[in-house]
């Protein structure tokens, strides 16, 4: 596999977890408009922080698309990080939602 393929190989990875993500954003979204008051005033800052990270993501994707071959790598190791705390916050996220 050549490095140009590793790289597209694990850009599309991001964005299907980040299409992932999305989708289950919108279904916590669907459920907090169906919630009371006080849910939906919680859920209102978690959501805030689930879109920053989401953008953060895919600011991520963008720039290891554009990164050159020679450079991707480091980038990817950078992303790492990045990519695992958006992972975090959407897993603590799903799970109040699906305590609710």
């Amino acid at each position: 596999m050549s490095l140009k393929e590793t790289k597209d190989a694990y850009v599309e990875k991001l964005k299907l977890q980040l299409d992932e993500w999305s989708a289950e954003l919108d279904v916590m979204e669907a459920k907090a408009r169906q919630a009371d008051a006080d849910f939906k005033e919680k859920y209102q800052g978690k959501a805030d922080e689930l879109r920053y990270q989401k953008t953060l993501a895919q600011g991520r994707i963008n720039a290891l698309q554009e990164a050159a071959d020679d450079a991707w790598e480091e980038l990817r190791n950078g992303s790492e990080s990045i990519w695992g705390t958006v992972r975090q916050t959407f897993a603590d996220a799903k799970a109040k939602f699906d305590n609710k």
